[in-house]
This record gives C-alpha cells, structure tokens and sequence, in this order.
C-alpha cells in the first residue's frame, strides 16, 4: 500500500475516534513530513520502509530542522503509533515491522521556569503598551498569561476555553484536557475578578462576547494554537530573555513550581495539572527538591522539640 494513502487512512480513523483537531493536525503534520522525507529517498510503499530509513529521519530532524530529543521522541511516538496501526489494519506484517527494534532518545531533563522579575517584565510591559489606547491585543495577552499563570493550564485547553466554561459565582473552570477528558479546576478571587473586568471590555471591544475566552483580535472567533504561540514570539522580541522559553509550557512549569514552593502537596499539584499519574508530577519535585529547602526549614517537626 501506497505510504501517503496509508497515512490518508490513518488519519480518517483518527477523526472518527473522535479526536480533538488539534490532535489529529500534529499527527499529521509529522506524519506527511515523514512521509515527504521518504518520497526524497524514493521510497514510495509501506512495505519499504526499514528502520534504517525511520532513524535517517528522525536525524534529519536533529541536524537539518534542528529538534531537540524531546521533539524527535515525540515524532518517533507519533510515526510508532502509525505503524501499530498498519499491523492491527494487516496492512504490514507484525515481524516485519520498521519500529521493532527501534527506541526513544535519551533526554536531558531540563525544566524551566519564569523568575519574580521576569513575570513583573511582562506584566508591566503589557500594562504600558495597554495604557496607551484601547487595544484588544494587549488586553487579551496580558489576560493570556495571567491565566496561564493562575491556572497551569494546558495550550490546547487554553485555546479551547469558552465562556460557557467558567463559573465565576463558583469559581471554578471546565476544561477539556488530553483525550478528550473533562475536568475542573479553581481559579482565585484575584483570577476571576481580572478575568470578568476582561470579559466585559471585550463585549464593549467588539460589540458582541465571542464564544470563546481568548479570541482573534480581527474576527472574534476562536484565536490559533499558531496564533498563541505568534503572541509568545512577539513578546520574546519584546522581553529578550536568554535564558528561559517563552511559551505556555513554561508557564505551567512555573504554575507547578509556585505550587510547590508555597507549600502544595504532590497529591494537590496532579490533581491541578491534571496529570494521568503521580510520577509525572514528581518530576517537579525531583527537580526542585533542592529548592524546597525553606519550606523544609520552615515546617520541620524538629523545630519544635528540644534536643
């Protein structure tokens, strides 16, 4: 079978599972690029392609396009589940399969997280650029990463957020999380008044409240995961930090840091995050264990005895 109208087959079953939009754009977004790459080595069926040419690729990735570990992983994961798919369909014989004997890269674990002065940097320059006319963009950027800040939350779950979503008398939000799975989270007094403040400029802006929480400034209907990550380009200009990612993981990241630096159980922080097991969250702690060294001093039993 023809590569291209295996990947074509692939992707229709992926959308009668029911699989988010944006899910399905990154498995194929990875999976055409696979494909494309192996069309160059005039490899054309699935039947030709080896495990050889799989790690060709995924180093093509690494010294033309220049993903990290956790990048090729992720596309390694995504063509694995493709060709565990071509097996289940028969399309491919399970012995013959190209990712048998092929594993992920190692990692280097390197979590980031944004500084005091580097959130006050980006509040204060929104606050100005704000000030200086009734600009949608900037009030629904700064709004953006307030809520990333507050929430922890995901970007797909970010660009997905309606108004319908929140309940401001409860204060507690709905998101839609990986796998399609629902679930709620709290925001904070603080949270919930900057966002109504919002909501109601926003009416005012356009006229008529979008569905959605976060939208284009030019339709007012539901902004990008692209048009998210052209705002984090325009303020990483702006801000010109070196040393951390501006995007809304590292805002999760230091959603989970904050966390755990004031005190937050392992246990608190998953269910915030949302994670599907606890080792996931450890990985924070592992990493900013060193880190919790004033709370430890803080709260002590040994404190309070006489020795």
């Amino acid at each position: 079978m023809l590569l291209k109208f295996a990947i074509k087959d692939y992707l229709a079953e992926k959308e009668y599972n029911n699989l988010s939009d944006q899910t399905i754009e990154t498995y194929a977004t990875t999976l055409n690029e696979f494909q494309a790459f192996c069309a160059a080595q005039e490899v054309v069926d699935v039947d030709d392609v080896s495990s050889t040419l799989i790690k060709s690729y995924l180093l093509h990735c690494q010294k033309e396009r220049g993903n990290n570990a956790t990048t090729r992983n992720g596309k390694f994961r995504r063509i694995k589940i493709f060709f565990n798919y071509l097996e289940n369909e028969e399309i491919i014989d399970a012995k013959k399969s190209p990712i048998r004997k092929l594993s992920y890269v190692r990692e280097d674990i390197k979590i980031e997280a944004f500084t005091d002065y580097q959130i006050n940097q980006m509040l204060n320059y929104f606050r100005r650029v704000r000030n200086r006319g009734r600009t949608f963009r900037y009030y629904r950027d700064y709004s953006i990463v307030i809520f990333l800040l507050g929430t922890g939350i995901r970007l797909g779950e970010l660009v997905n957020l309606k108004w319908n979503d929140i309940n401001f008398k409860t204060q507690v939000v709905t998101v839609w999380g990986k796998k399609r799975e629902q679930s709620s989270i709290p925001i904070t007094n603080k949270l919930a008044k900057e966002l109504a403040e919002y909501k109601a400029f926003s009416e005012q802006y356009f006229g008529k409240l979008s569905e959605y929480v976060f939208p284009s400034e030019t339709t007012n209907k539901q902004m990008t995961v692209e048009g998210v990550k052209s705002m984090f380009q325009r303020l990483k200009v702006a801000m010109n930090f070196s040393d951390v990612r501006l995007s809304a993981h590292t805002f999760r990241h230091t959603f989970a840091h904050r966390c755990l630096m004031a005190g937050m159980d392992i246990f608190s922080l998953q269910k915030m995050l949302r994670h599907s097991n606890l080792a996931m969250t450890q990985k924070y702690l592992s990493i900013w264990g060193t880190a919790l060294k004033s709370q430890n001093d803080l709260y002590n039993p040994l404190n309070d005895i006489q020795l």
